[in-house]
């Protein structure tokens, strides 16, 4: 959907397409709005903060709708006292899906996938002493936690892993309108940039900008006909 139509449907949506009056609404705060709606919609649907639900990957919708920002990359690991460790994650990270590695040992020429389970750091001297779940290279099984925004494996020194594949949730696509003021860069836009999701999800994200907009503008009618949209087209 092109920027254009984009615009014409949330000032639809509000009833602003001809107001000439103070609450004329800006190119900015189109965009605005909606970089910030369907982050926000990101956000509920990953968890399962919606009518049905429905959190990642528990439907074939939320499979469909979120598959897009799914990402691999990867990325080194630096060796510690039990541990290795990543350095910052991308700066588009949005929310964690999985991480795999391949171990090797000093005793042992083939390299083993390890399955590596996202822990709580508050567990992880209890996960270490523990012999069913501490790290272990026979069991190809071992631990991670995220801290200061690195991921960081445990090893317990017993196996090397010397780089890992992440897959993670990136950050949605922000839109940009040419010749607005990006509210995010204070720079004009000199091109357009549309919204990556398929239309049928920007029509929700347009009723999500609405919502927002109308929150702004206390108008609690649209807001509230916008946030029925929102939860019914979900």
């Amino acid at each position: 959907m092109n920027n254009t139509i984009l615009q014409l449907k949330i000032k639809q949506r509000l009833n602003k397409i001809a107001s000439h009056d103070y609450d004329n609404i800006e190119c900015w705060q189109i965009v605005e709005s909606f970089n910030k709606g369907q982050s926000d919609w990101c956000r509920r649907n990953l968890h399962s903060m919606n009518t049905k639900q429905e959190g990642d990957e528990q439907s074939k919708r939320r499979i469909d709708d979120l598959q897009i920002l799914l990402t691999e990359v990867t990325i080194p690991l630096s060796k510690h006292d039990k541990y290795v460790e990543s350095p910052t994650l991308p700066t588009n990270y949005f929310e964690w899906k999985r991480l795999s590695a391949e171990a090797t040992t000093e005793c042992c020429d083939n390299t083993r996938n390890m399955v590596i389970y996202l822990a709580e750091v508050g567990n992880v001297d209890e996960l270490l002493r523990d012999k069913n779940k501490q790290p272990s290279f026979e069991w190809g099984e071992t631990f991670c936690i995220l801290q200061g925004n690195r991921i960081r494996v445990y090893t317990n020194n017993e196996f090397t892993l010397e780089e890992a594949s992440l897959t993670y949730y990136r950050q949605p696509r922000r839109i940009e309108i040419a010749g607005c003021v990006d509210p995010y860069t204070q720079n004009t836009s000199v091109v357009d940039v549309e919204c990556e999701f398929k239309d049928d999800l920007t029509e929700v994200f347009i009723d999500e900008a609405a919502k927002i907009l109308a929150g702004d503008l206390e108008s609690l009618n649209q807001q509230q006909i916008a946030g029925t949209q929102v939860e019914t087209n979900n």
